[in-house]
């Protein structure tokens, strides 16, 4: 294990135990096996270490967003069932990196202070992703999304349903209940997804047998 790999293990450590105002480089370095000065050789302060991780936590989210996803698809889900499998699987990774601290509000709330940059991009990535996934299963499966919506605008209802489930869930706690909800929520949406009428077979058109001429009877010099 790395010297930088071994501090964010420990800034994760030092932020669950004692929440961002209360923490302090020191503690960090303690933590860590190193000294104050060897951790600024890899971070100029403490909220370049609280970016570092929250970009830590995104990208493990990512990864597991992908995972879960391609598994999903690969079962032969619906878009309901990769849809919440992916959302799970990226949230449940958020709660896991910070689960059983009492500081929970407070980091999550000073992400927003101190990294709201970070939070906009990954914003952004996971957006990026989802549209890109209902893009793909909408086509495999011949789905219609309801109301005619294109996937980003389907995409943009998925990730509020998510915000929607978080109001009701300070600080996504209970996680157990919050991801259940937030599952509902997402399958719910994708219901309205149906597969797509087969188009319907044009009959030929009917060729009319031609009708022979009747030869004219023609009379000779006009006289009986």
């Amino acid at each position: 294990m790395g010297p930088k790999t071994r501090i964010l293990d420990a800034t994760m450590l030092v932020f669950r135990r004692h929440g961002f105002r209360r923490s302090s480089i020191e503690q960090v370095a303690e933590a860590a096996g190193l000294t104050r000065q060897a951790l600024y050789h890899h971070f100029e302060s403490k909220e370049a270490l609280f970016r570092a991780v929250i970009e830590r936590v995104h990208e493990s989210a990512i990864a597991a967003e992908e995972t879960a996803v391609a598994a999903a698809e690969t079962a032969g889900g619906d878009l309901g069932d990769i849809l919440a499998a992916g959302m799970t699987a990226r949230m449940s990774t958020m709660i896991g990196s910070l689960d059983g601290s009492p500081h929970l509000e407070e980091l999550y709330s000073e992400h927003l202070v101190h990294a709201r940059d970070l939070y906009q991009t990954y914003a952004a990535r996971y957006a990026e992703r989802m549209v890109a996934t209902i893009t793909r299963v909408v086509r495999k499966q011949q789905l219609a999304l309801p109301q005619d919506l294109s996937p980003a605008e389907f995409a943009r209802l998925v990730e509020m349903a998510m915000y929607a489930a978080k109001s009701q869930y300070p600080a996504m706690q209970p996680s157990d209940a919050f991801l259940k909800d937030m599952a509902i929520m997402v399958r719910t949406l994708c219901a309205g997804a149906k597969s797509k009428p087969l188009p319907k077979l044009q009959k030929p058109p009917v060729k009319k047998a031609a009708i022979p001429k009747r030869p004219t009877r023609r009379t000779s010099g006009g006289h009986l």
